[in-house]
């Protein structure tokens, strides 16, 4: 598949895709929400695809906003369109993906661009990178679930002063708050993503997969965490994983799991 915005690249059972619009910062457009969703979607029924990474193009920007020209004159009920067509297209269907997905920040992640970063399942960034919701500052506010999943990982107070003051925070403070896992240098980034995607592809993908479901589910409204964890935690049993993992331990080899 061609895309006109983002880069795609496949080694073995990792993908990493690439935002790449450099003259505009790498800002969310319609039309790349729209090929990142189709990117992921491609990417989650690739059975060779175990770990995904995604980055921006160049040094300045991960993704430095949304692209404000395109709804500047909206009415309300066109924003409220473009909120709810966005996270059900990108941000709420990458959140749920049974790939793991890392966010390599490599510069400014704002609006979003932090959002994005938010709805993966993890982050590392680079230590020139900085952070923040600036919605307040243009009078809206963040639309693409920011407003739910910086409170979920920094804490309801931190939360409410990055998005009331609409600052950024450096990369270093973001590690600090629990926004991002790891920091290191702009040439260790995407390295440091290939290395932790290495430990993830040596374990079970289904297992992986279970994992990511009952995570998530602590955090939706109306589901019982515990129960779900309890739910998957049973199937794992009736799995080829198991089976695998299990008697690779008892016979004290490395696995061969098959994401079966």
């Amino acid at each position: 598949m061609n895309f006109e915005n983002i880069l795609v690249n496949k080694t073995a059972a990792l993908a990493q895709i690439t935002i790449n619009r450099p003259k505009k910062l790498n800002a969310l457009n319609k039309a790349t929400i729209e090929e990142l969703h189709h990117a992921f979607d491609a990417l989650e029924s690739d059975e060779n695809i175990k770990a995904i990474i995604i980055t921006g193009s160049g040094e300045k920007a991960f993704v430095a906003g949304a692209d404000i020209s395109e709804f500047a004159n909206f009415s309300v009920e066109e924003g409220s369109t473009l909120a709810r067509a966005g996270q059900e297209m990108l941000f709420d269907f990458v959140e749920n993906l049974a790939t793991p997905v890392i966010a390599a920040i490599n510069g400014f992640a704002l609006g979003g661009g932090l959002e994005l970063a938010m709805a993966c399942h993890f982050r590392i960034a680079a230590d020139t990178a900085k952070m923040g919701l600036p919605e307040v500052s243009l009078g809206v506010i963040p639309g693409y679930g920011g407003t739910q999943r910086l409170p979920q990982l920094v804490g309801k107070g931190k939360a409410m002063e990055m998005i009331m003051t609409a600052g950024m925070i450096s990369a270093d403070d973001a590690k600090d708050c629990g926004l991002v896992n790891h920091v290191t240098t702009q040439e260790e980034l995407l390295p440091l993503a290939e290395k932790i995607a290495s430990k993830i592809l040596r374990n079970s993908p289904v297992a992986i997969s279970a994992a990511i479901v009952a995570i998530n589910a602590n955090f939706k409204d109306g589901v019982n965490g515990f129960n779900t964890e309890i739910e998957a935690f049973g199937a794992s049993f009736g799995t080829q994983d198991f089976k695998e993992g299990t008697t690779a331990f008892l016979e004290k080899r490395k696995p061969n799991f098959s994401g079966n």
